[in-house]
């Protein structure tokens, strides 16, 4: 197998890189080099052991985890990537670093870490400080990189600078922003301009586009080229899309459980192929949304089996309803705490959601996508203000007290964004995905049973059930997050990005699972996402959002086919565009 070898004087240079838990290989031999002005991609599925190799190169993986091999930074020569010491002459046991070699390990580390190697982590909910605002964490990245020389005004513009780079509207605004008053996009942006603030020599960029729509995947993509190209950067590009990895990589290495199944030029690889698997990942179907009449013979079907079932007028009947539904938040408040403005994040949503049909919200990151869905179910924090009505099943949320909604909840599950923001880092993923069983007060006998039945589901071994959240990759987090939410068999899920975070073949896998679960249980869902062949391939309906407020709304192959408003020929084009391999 051909080692990518980029530049005849490379920036960066790893060799036998291998990482081991006890008994277990994570990665097994692992070996590139990567020159100035190169993008580098590895790809694979969720767990291949794409993020963990990168972690390494910065020394920020556990010392639980043994790490072999040799990496030469240029400028800085050999790092000490091994967090053992052969004891042994035949090298067959490795012991821990002394107290001072480890010391000294992490000294040399630190010295690198963006400075000469950047970051942008997959998850910036988790990466970014919730307790600072955007201006404050920007800051501190830029006196690191400078070491006192800029002035507090410098730095402020320096600031606003990075922002407008990343596209993010009202950058001087956003500065005394919270993470969590950013949109999932808008965090990932930060993400970016954090990483780009001490220009470094070398971009680890883990899937950055993944909480974005198509029209700004390009954008920001396109952007970490340019700034690569003018600060002589080089960068690796980790990913689950091969149409982003195709359009702007030099080399890919194709990895799974941990092994190198193909590396070479890009072009060559997309030309040619060698291993099935690689094949495999290049030629996803995603299917076919179930037709409403699939759905209307289930209703029928449900009314005739069920001796004491509703009649097939009231099976059908709407599981989601809003009207006029809007959400402002405090845009200025005065000194006693006052609100004297008011800023809109959605503005007049009607919809109509009947059982077991599915809905796609679709628009560009801080368009209201997520906003909507936490309205819907009555999450939303106090400050907002939430105006109009929502009603799920007959039941009006906004008039239940805390009883009736939380017998409510159970019929109403959400899977978010980010699963490791939203799943307790202190349990198990048995007890994540069992807590909404004990709070119903099913034995342990039950639980246990849905708890392997729900993994099972979601392709998750039942051998994870032991292990914490930091302990799986990115898109296993997401799985635990929808068993959780499949496991109350609920009538209602509203999805926020639920495959952003997972490969080509497991959102293939989620897709059809969830089409499965609509037509067998009658589930409805209403599904936020910004990929729209996702979104193609389960819902039936369609809503283009767009600041806010609705711009069209269709059955999905009408939408698709023949979209009328500006703002949504321009998302579809950018997916089609996205899509297309030729």
């Amino acid at each position: 197998m051909t080692q990518p070898t980029l530049s005849a004087t490379p920036i960066l240079s790893v060799q036998n890189f291998t990482i081991c838990a006890d008994s277990a290989v994570l990665v097994n031999k692992l070996s590139y080099e990567i020159g100035a002005n190169e993008t580098l991609a590895i790809v694979g599925e969720s767990g291949s052991g794409k993020s963990i190799s990168s972690l390494a190169l910065l020394g920020l993986l556990p010392n639980n985890l043994s790490i072999t091999g040799q990496m030469q930074l240029a400028g800085v020569g050999e790092l000490p990537i091994a967090n053992g010491q052969v004891a042994s002459a035949d090298a067959s046991h490795v012991l821990p670093l002394s107290g001072a070699l480890s010391q000294q390990r992490e000294q040399r580390f630190k010295a690198i870490r963006g400075r000469r190697l950047g970051m942008i982590f997959q998850e910036p909910m988790t990466a970014l400080n919730p307790l600072h605002t955007v201006g404050k964490q920007l800051a501190e990245s830029l006196r690191l990189a400078d070491t006192g020389k800029l002035s507090k005004a410098q730095i402020a513009k320096e600031c606003v600078r990075l922002l407008t780079d990343v596209n993010i509207s009202d950058p001087k605004g956003k500065l005394t922003r919270y993470p969590h008053e950013l949109s999932g996009g808008q965090r990932q942006r930060v993400m970016i301009a954090m990483a780009l603030a001490q220009r470094p020599d070398v971009l680890i960029a883990d899937e950055p586009t993944t909480a974005l729509d198509a029209t700004l995947q390009h954008d920001i993509l396109a952007l970490l080229m340019r700034l690569k190209q003018q600060y002589g950067m080089a960068m690796i590009l980790i990913s689950h899309d091969l149409n982003l990895v195709r359009r702007y990589s030099d080399y890919i290495i194709v990895m799974r459980h941990g092994m190198v199944i193909e590396q070479g030029e890009t072009q060559r690889i997309f030309a040619q192929p060698k291993a099935d698997y690689t094949k495999l990942l290049m030629s996803q179907d995603f299917g076919k949304a179930l037709a409403v009449t699939e759905l209307a013979e289930f209703n029928q079907k449900a009314s005739t089996i069920n001796a004491t079932a509703k009649p097939t007028t009231e099976l059908n009947i709407n599981v989601l309803m809003t009207k006029e539904l809007s959400v402002s938040y405090p845009q200025e408040t005065g000194w006693l705490g006052g609100v004297k403005s008011w800023s809109t994040a959605l503005e007049s949503l009607n919809l109509e959601l009947p059982r077991g049909h599915a809905i796609g919200i679709v628009g560009e990151s801080g368009s209201g996508k997520t906003t909507a869905a936490l309205a819907i179910a009555r999450l939303l924090t106090g400050q907002a203000k939430v105006q109009g009505e929502v009603i799920i099943g007959n039941e009006p949320i906004y008039q239940l007290r805390k009883s009736p909604l939380r017998l409510l909840r159970s019929q109403v599950q959400m899977v978010f964004q980010d699963p490791f923001a939203s799943i307790n880092p202190r349990f198990t993923v048995r007890q994540i995905v069992e807590e909404g069983l004990l709070v119903q007060g099913q034995n342990q006998q039950q639980r246990r049973q849905a708890v392997l039945e729900g993994l099972k589901t979601v392709q998750l071994g039942s051998e994870l059930a032991d292990r914490y959240p930091h302990e799986l990759s990115g898109g296993q987090r997401q799985r635990v997050a929808l068993a959780r939410a499949l496991v109350m068999r609920p009538k209602l899920i509203l999805l926020d990005e639920p495959t952003s975070a997972l490969d080509s073949t497991t959102q293939v896998t989620i897709v059809a699972l969830l089409r499965q679960i609509q037509q067998e249980f009658g589930i409805s869902y209403v599904f936020i996402s910004h990929d729209l062949k996702v979104v193609r391939a389960l819902c039936q309906r369609v809503m283009v959002i767009e600041n806010g407020r609705c711009v069209e709304s269709a059955d999905t192959e009408t939408l698709f086919n023949q979209p009328q408003h500006d703002y949504a020929k321009r998302l579809i084009k950018a997916s089609l565009d996205s899509a297309d391999f030729a």
